[in-house]
């Protein structure tokens, strides 16, 4: 194609061929099929070429135009760190200590070491060890409170010596304490679970029913699940029984057996006590 070819046409050329053709069309009065023709080249020709206006500079073809070398890439935003954690500080064994006493008055149920020594910006095994040296200290010198490990945490309580003070001074009377009944029931829970209520009753020889509902609405046992033989409900013991007795765990438990007067003739009675 030549330059004169792929140079863009203007409008107002354009125009001024279609009239100039117009004209010599009619002074030769020729056929409307002549100009029928002319139009049919003319819109080849505009099909061919792009037009632009008269007062706009042609384009430069695109192989003509100089491009700016690249630049370096720019890099790509590093995501956020999650903020380090601070470091643990050095706690003063003393001040470490104050700082567990206080924890401990405030808490009204056992924490975790991992807890009170995050609390402290402490380590975990220093934690530990001064848990356990406050207990050793409150012992040593008869206090008045007891630090004791209970389950997973650590608790405070009042010394069993002083608790005929605490309920005088509470009013606490034997009205607030379990009944001999509850209590034995407790008991064949504790020993005996998961146990169902049947197997509670046969073992006591009286009904269950309103003992259980105290025992249920105090906390100290739950269902655990169903007999898979009768479908009966099953019960065990609570995190809050080993918190009342101050137990770390049912391992704790007494043994029974220095308690049995004769335990071959118990066994008789009932065999399925084992």
């Amino acid at each position: 194609m030549s330059d004169e070819e792929s140079r863009p046409i203007s409008w107002d050329a354009l125009a001024a061929e279609l009239a100039a053709t117009r004209e010599e069309a009619a002074d030769r009065d020729d056929d409307p099929a002549v100009w029928d023709a002319v139009a049919a080249e003319l819109a080849a020709r505009v099909a061919e070429r792009p037009a632009v206006p008269d007062d706009e500079p042609a384009p430069v073809p695109v192989a003509e135009v100089e491009l700016p070398p690249p630049g370096p890439a720019e890099p790509e935003p590093k995501p956020e760190s999650e903020p380090e954690p601070e470091p643990l500080a050095d706690v003063d064994p003393t001040t470490l200590r104050a700082g567990l006493e206080a924890l401990l008055f405030v808490l009204d149920s056992p924490v975790d070491e991992d807890t009170l020594a995050a609390s402290l910006r402490c380590p975990p095994d220093r934690a530990r060890e001064a848990l356990a040296e406050l207990a050793e200290d409150y012992d040593r010198r008869g206090a008045g409170i007891t630090l004791r490990r209970v389950g997973e945490g650590w608790r405070l309580y009042t010394r069993d010596e002083h608790a005929e003070v605490i309920e005088r001074y509470l009013g606490h009377g034997r009205g607030s304490r379990l009944t001999q009944a509850a209590l034995e029931t407790l008991a064949v829970i504790a020993y005996r679970q998961p146990v169902t209520r049947a197997r509670i009753a046969a073992i006591r020889g009286v009904g269950v029913d309103g003992v259980m509902r105290t025992l249920l609405a105090r906390g100290l046992v739950h269902e655990v699940g169903s007999d898979p033989d009768s479908g009966g409900g099953l019960y065990g013991t609570t995190p809050l029984f080993l918190e009342r007795l101050g137990l770390a765990s049912l391992t704790d438990l007494p043994s029974l057996g220095p308690l049995l007067p004769e335990t071959a003739s118990f066994l008789v009675d009932h065999p399925d006590a084992h």
